[in-house]
């Protein structure tokens, strides 16, 4: 991830955009770009990858670690390598059968595997969870905390925006409380349900069907703690997925460095992966990463603060 120090918002976004990955996944493209706090100066915690199946299914995860440096960092990659060995070698996966239940229990069984990991953690460690399942054009959504799983018309209609497993996320819903007053309230750090709990609960969205313009958005908290949803909503809905993502970054990472009176800061890290089914509108650049070989033995796109992954 990023090891040098930066204080200065150009710096953070350069570095940020320096962590950008392309790839194709399931009959679309995406976009994987992570960046750490600017205001420490230890690792960034969260952890992403990108796991291809088929030429036609695939999983996306983000995970965001809670704990502390070395103990986030561990929760978040266990979640990531879990999920990486189930779904790849499990004979019940990895077949391209159009059945999107068949990925399911790849999925589950990887999060409670991962769960029971970081309880065993000698240090007290936990992280969130956002993954998505991709299959012939239809999306699941699984959900552990805070982390937020969008999708969204090429019109800007949400489609799909997970519940936050928080007091203030089950606020909003009730209508307690706005989107906007949320951004700003007190106790929005605080998270309800993670990984790491022995009563841990996996909250399983049902299927949706993908229009051919719709992008999905995967992202620790990040990102929603610093824009407004209406903001990542415009920025992301049309245009390359390279370039929409840029900006999401660039104007996230503003926010983190320069507060304004009345616009949400809240420094963290923050991992964006961005989805389009079809990809209409690639720039140059994108298109030229896209075809870029992977190497061999390195199935899965994955970012994460071990340099080596």
């Amino acid at each position: 991830m990023i090891h040098e120090t930066a204080t200065d918002a150009s710096v953070c976004i350069s570095e940020a955009l320096a962590e950008m990955q392309v790839a194709p996944l399931a009959d679309g493209l995406a976009v994987i770009c992570s960046s750490r706090s600017p205001d420490k100066l230890t690792p960034n915690e969260d952890a992403a990858a990108l796991i291809p199946v088929t030429d036609r299914s695939g999983v996306m995860v983000v995970a965001d670690g809670v704990g502390g440096y070395r103990a986030g960092e561990q929760a978040s990659r266990s979640i990531i390598d879990a999920l990486k060995t189930t779904v790849l070698h499990d004979s019940h996966v990895a077949n391209d059968s159009g059945d999107a239940s068949t990925l399911r229990p790849a999925i589950l069984n990887a999060i409670e595997s991962a769960n029971d990991a970081v309880l065993g953690f000698a240090m007290r460690a936990a992280t969130t969870l956002a993954v998505v399942e991709v299959q012939k054009h239809t999306v699941r959504p699984y959900h552990v905390g805070d982390s937020m799983i969008l999708v969204v018309g090429q019109r800007g209609k949400i489609k799909l925006q997970t519940i936050s497993h928080s007091p203030v996320g089950f606020a909003v819903e009730s209508g307690l409380l706005d989107e906007k007053e949320a951004l700003h309230h007190e106790e929005r750090h605080l998270v309800s349900n993670v990984l790491g709990m022995s009563d841990m609960r996996i909250e399983i969205g049902s299927t949706l069907q993908l229009a051919p313009r719709d992008t999905i958005v995967i992202a620790s908290d990040g990102l929603f703690d610093n824009l407004h949803l209406d903001e990542i909503v415009e920025c992301i809905r049309k245009g390359p997925l390279d370039e929409g993502v840029r900006r999401l970054a660039a104007d996230a990472l503003e926010r983190m460095n320069r507060p304004r009176h009345r616009q949400p800061s809240k420094p963290d890290d923050m991992t964006i992966i961005a989805y389009r089914r079809q990809p209409c509108a690639m720039s140059r650049k994108t298109r030229a990463q896209s075809r870029k070989p992977k190497r061999a033995g390195t199935p899965a796109t994955t970012l994460g603060s071990d340099p080596a992954a």
